[in-house]
């Protein structure tokens, strides 16, 4: 016994200096991190994971989905994916500006072939990490070299991500009216009044279509007064255009506003991502684009930009942006992306105008035409905190609490039994 004792305290002896390594550690470089928010869109993910209710719907995630509910792989996708295979292609690094085909494509879907800004070489496209890379390229380069202000102005409500993205790159974060709680509709008086007496020169940010996340959209006459607005007081757009072709089904009408601005003789910066309307989520491919006066300044531009890249990331990801410049430049992979963008807008359409009508059908007297006069995959549905709550606890029927659904988490199965749900803890 003495001698187990003896050496039970000889271990405690040699393991005195491993503790004080230990509790060195614990109290030394990173005490002070405070543990930081949860996000909210994967806060509605994890609870709809632990739900064991087999109707639960999530309507939080960002995603396209089938009509059965399953992630969607276009089939333009898959015949370009096995072009590339077949051609044993290395994988070596890009440039820094990415991938030059995919970068003139994707200028020409957003601007149009007849722009004369492509004709004549007065813009620059890189190719990013997706549509959140491109805007923190733009947010940098407007901190670093647009000299006339560092306030920027995002419609209210904005995707969650556009303030840390803008804040992060060092500008100041404001806003201007664009959601009207009250029509759940655009608040086009209010927008106007508020850009008319914000300082000029300052960055204003625009959804080019399908609004995140409150689905309403401009029209095209009150984009004209937007940009004639824009014009006079030498205020500076930078669009985000995350849902080309998938809002309406159509490319062009999707970059009405884009093309307008550019027509109206406004210089702008552009921001695109193929997530949504190629399926390309988990390849990260997108672009940012800034119009200049002339092609010397777009070489001068792009040199400074490619400054801005190399310290980030060194270069963009390679197998996405072949995907993509292969269905942009092919025709007959081009045509069918196009056919296969139309039939993932049309069935979010189409889940709409159901909705409406199975809460009709519920007996409902609420009017809900804003749900199918929004656009795009997110819909403010006006439901309050509380109503959400209920439709979580009651229906497990995930969303966040403001109210937004991903519409395409909607199915022709589940659609009577959100309506019915929306009913109850409405009527």
């Amino acid at each position: 016994m003495a001698l187990l004792k003896s050496r039970l305290l000889v271990g405690v002896a040699r393991c005195q200096p491993c503790l004080a390594v230990v509790q060195g550690r614990a109290s030394s470089w990173w005490s002070h991190v405070e543990m930081g928010p949860p996000d909210p869109i994967l806060g509605v993910t994890e609870a709809f994971k632990r739900d064991t209710n087999p109707k639960k719907m999530n309507l939080g995630v960002g995603a396209y989905r089938d009509d059965n509910g399953k992630p969607y792989v276009l089939s333009s996708v898959r015949k370009a994916e096995a072009q590339l295979a077949s051609k044993n292609l290395d994988k070596e690094y890009l440039p820094i500006g990415g991938l030059a085909e995919f970068a003139r494509a994707s200028a020409q879907l957003a601007l149009g072939e007849n722009c004369e800004a492509v004709k004549n070489g007065q813009f620059i496209t890189v190719q990013t990490i997706s549509g959140t890379g491109s805007l923190r390229i733009g947010a940098n380069f407007l901190q670093r070299f647009y000299k006339y202000s560092r306030d920027v102005y995002l419609p209210k409500p904005s995707w969650g991500n556009h303030t840390p993205i803008f804040r992060d790159a060092g500008l100041e974060v404001k806003g201007y009216r664009y959601y009207d709680p009250k029509t759940c509709g655009f608040d086009f008086a209010g927008a106007l009044d508020d850009l008319s007496k914000i300082p000029e020169q300052s960055i204003i940010l625009f959804h080019a279509c399908a609004h995140n996340p409150t689905g309403v959209d401009p029209k095209q006459e009150q984009w004209k007064e937007l940009a004639a607005l824009c014009k006079s007081r030498r205020l500076f757009p930078f669009f985000d255009m995350a849902y080309q072709g998938f809002a309406s089904g159509d490319t062009d009408r999707d970059a009405w506003a884009v093309r307008h601005f550019i027509q109206e003789g406004i210089n702008l910066v552009l921001s695109q991502s193929y997530a949504k309307n190629m399926g390309l989520y988990g390849e990260r491919v997108g672009a940012f684009t800034v119009v200049c006066s002339d092609a010397e300044e777009a070489k001068r531009v792009e040199s400074q930009i490619k400054i801005l890249i190399r310290p980030m990331y060194s270069n963009p990801p390679l197998t996405g942006a072949r995907i993509a410049a292969s269905i942009l430049t092919q025709p007959d992979l081009r045509k069918e992306w196009l056919q296969e963008v139309k039939g993932m807008a049309n069935r979010i359409i189409s889940m709409r105008e159901q909705l409406v009508s199975n809460l009709k059908k519920e007996g409902s007297i609420h009017n809900w035409q804003h749900i199918s006069d929004q656009i795009g995959m997110f819909c403010f549905t006006g439901l309050r905190p509380e109503q959400v709550e209920h439709l979580i606890k009651e229906f497990s029927i995930y969303m966040t609490k403001d109210g937004r659904i991903s519409v395409a988490g909607v199915t022709s199965a589940n659609n009577g039994y959100l309506a019915h749900a929306i009913h109850q803890v409405t009527k």
